[in-house]
């Protein structure tokens, strides 16, 4: 059974097949309806959610579905059934599962026992389903993925930096990390991306100076500096991560014609400012909808592998 927890569950060529289809999908948004029926896909909700929670459930049903939306804390698994045995109740009435939670260990539990399947819809450690969205933009305005220079600041550690740095990697882009030292990604992250590149002709490099990260580079990313559960930090966070905004100054040392990516929510006038997500060279908006046409393309990929389409 095939599951999505990390970006490099696919390969180079499966991640440019979904994001083929992505495209397809975009442009005809019910050209496919493999759930059609209807099926219902579990999307199971442990954190807060908006453009995840409305993308899936919007996907779902335009794939002829029916999106089964769990709020965890509402349910058996709230009050502390194992994930083992949900996942047995689950897998014989729906046709995939979606979750949005905690620890990579979680997810990696449901998948050894789902015989549907498991899709990471953000975890601490990873966020794939977002890197789907953004390469999906990316390709959109630059053409092409493999070559590009992809730069994220701010903090190194988080779940969308790791993403960044393997499906960067899969899709042979040069990936830049610009974080505090103290914020660098897990090192086990940056071995498996750059065994990735090695292959891809793509490259990782990791940097503590957000100006050097963004030289020349195409793609400027970035991620909220306070995430959900690291709010008690607030204040520490904001006074660590100053050097590492997107701002005037830092687009100003990119390439030209370099676009600026930020997954949302944005705390304007922290990592991102107020007139570079506004402006011309923000595709954020594209990048949202993205979600939708990305994720419906996974469904239908890991769908079709699992032998669950007519």
């Amino acid at each position: 059974m095939r599951h999505f927890l990390r970006d490099d569950d696919l390969t180079p060529a499966e991640q440019a097949e979904v994001l083929d289809l992505a495209d397809r999908l975009k442009a005809d948004r019910y050209a496919a309806r493999p759930l059609a029926g209807p099926q219902t896909v579990a999307v199971i909700f442990d954190k807060a959610s908006t453009r995840t929670r409305i993308s899936f459930a919007v996907g779902v049903a335009d794939l002829g579905g029916n999106p089964l939306v769990i709020d965890a804390g509402s349910s058996q698994m709230g009050r502390g059934e194992s994930v083992a045995d949900t996942t047995r109740v689950l897998e014989r009435m729906v046709a995939a599962i979606v979750w949005r939670t905690f620890a990579q260990s979680g997810l990696e539990e449901m998948a050894s026992v789902s015989r549907v399947p498991v899709v990471n819809a953000l975890s601490d450690d990873f966020h794939p389903c977002q890197l789907l969205a953004d390469l999906q933009t990316v390709r959109e305005h630059k053409g092409t993925l493999a070559g590009l220079t992809l730069t994220y600041v701010g903090d190194g550690a988080n779940n969308m930096a790791h993403s960044y740095l393997l499906a960067g990697a899969t899709a042979g882009m040069h990936v830049r990390i610009g974080a505090p030292a103290a914020y660098a990604p897990r090192a086990d992250v940056v071995a498996d991306a750059e065994k990735i590149a090695a292959k891809t002709g793509g490259s990782v490099a990791v940097t503590t100076e957000a100006l050097d990260a963004a030289a020349g580079a195409d793609v400027l990313a970035t991620d909220t500096w306070v995430s959900m559960g690291q709010e008690d930090e607030k204040a520490e966070r904001i006074a660590t991560f100053g050097a590492y905004g997107i701002s005037s100054a830092l687009l100003a040392a990119a390439a030209d014609d370099a676009i600026v990516l930020h997954c949302l929510p944005a705390y304007r006038g922290l990592e991102i400012a107020g007139d570079v997500m506004d402006g011309p060279l923000s595709v954020v908006w594209d990048e949202a909808e993205n979600r939708l046409h990305a994720q419906k393309a996974l469904l239908v990929w890991l769908l079709e592998r699992s032998g669950r389409t007519p």
